[in-house]
């Protein structure tokens, strides 16, 4: 059965990373409910544990997807550091100095980072359509900085410490695009295994009080959707859609976080909130029914990744041939041909 995103293969990363960015986006305004009172680094262990446990039980069987190897660990680390670490204690005491509305909107900035670091490391192609996209966010996201700044110096430096945690999981994406092969619960399972032990050692070192029952459950609910299952439509999706176009995309969460944020009862909204917002959703849009084709070079590879038959790059033989998605270390043949791809992981040439 041909499926019908072959002919435009963003959709299916998309639609990964329009789930990620709903359960990601949700995440921000309950976090600064939940949270409230909460040191943003026993927050950050938090969010993190819950990501864990849920991973924990979401893993697949070993012959659906690739192990995670032992050279990855240096990049895992990586990972856990500024997305597990850095990033959630940054976006918690951002939280709890400016509004939740301008919390979420700013974070819409994580596309810009990761385009531009996929582009510097991945050479991910970046056309006219990408880079107008990328113009949109930013100056959506100066608006909305310059906006927050004459909203008084307590907005300001949130807005600044949010910016940080756009900055930390824009490397954290980045990173994360070397895994994209891997299997992506056993990913989050790791990296969440190891930020949030960090986190609760820095907190410990802080001296940040234990907070209640009710506000622990809650954290450990949202880091597990918000977080660990996110992040899992995440990766999939940047198998699908390349580091760029998936943090591009992905940028509906601010939009979603601050709606959800002023449907709780929020009113910070401003005429300059509302113009970044407007300018940073053009720009996500315009990712969406993006169709980049030309005819390309195949060279010879052996890798091992989460696979189906039939998609015009697995031609290898199995007896009998599995119907389902299945991992197994298999060879590519050199090729040419021209069709409709985006910068995944059969298509990494350079433009």
């Amino acid at each position: 059965m041909v499926e019908p995103w072959r002919d435009l293969p963003a959709l299916r990363g998309g639609f990964l990373a329009v789930l990620a960015a709903t359960l990601f986006g949700v995440s921000t305004p309950l976090v600064q409910r939940a949270g409230a009172g909460v040191g943003p680094f026993i927050t950050a262990a938090l969010l993190y544990a819950g990501a864990a446990l849920l991973s924990g039980v979401l893993r697949q069987p070993a012959k659906r997807e690739a192990k995670v190897r032992r050279g990855d660990l240096p990049r895992l680390l990586a990972m856990a550091a500024f997305g597990a670490v850095i990033g959630p204690v940054a976006l918690a005491w951002g939280l709890q100095n400016t509004s939740a509305t301008s919390a979420s909107l700013i974070l819409a900035l994580e596309a810009l980072f990761t385009a531009l670091l996929a582009r510097w490391l991945y050479h991910e192609s970046m056309d006219r359509r990408v880079w107008t996209a990328m113009l949109l966010l930013m100056a959506g996201g100066m608006i909305l900085i310059i906006d927050r700044g004459a909203a008084g110096k307590g907005q300001l430096l949130g807005v600044a410490a949010v910016l940080l945690a756009t900055a930390a999981w824009g490397i954290d994406n980045t990173l994360s695009r070397g895994l994209a092969e891997r299997n992506p619960a056993q990913v989050v399972l790791l990296k969440s295994c190891i930020g949030a032990p960090v986190a609760l050692l820095l907190a410990l070192v802080w001296g940040e009080s234990v907070p209640s029952l009710g506000q622990i459950l809650g954290l450990l609910a949202i880091g597990a959707t918000g977080y660990g299952l996110s992040l899992r439509m995440y990766l999939l999706a940047q198998r699908a859609f390349g580091a760029a176009r998936t943090g591009s995309v992905f940028a509906f969460a601010p939009f979603i976080g601050a709606a959800l944020a002023i449907g709780l009862g929020e009113r910070s909204l401003s005429w300059g909130m509302g113009a970044g917002a407007l300018l940073m959703l053009l720009g996500v849009v315009v990712h969406l029914f993006e169709r980049h084709e030309h005819d390309h070079v195949h060279e010879p590879l052996q890798h091992e990744h989460a696979h189906r038959h039939g998609d015009g790059h697995h031609d290898h033989v199995h007896d009998p041939m599995p119907e389902v998605e299945h991992s197994h270390l298999h060879q590519h043949e050199p090729g040419r041909h021209s069709h409709p791809h985006v910068p995944d992981v059969h298509h990494t040439h350079r433009h």
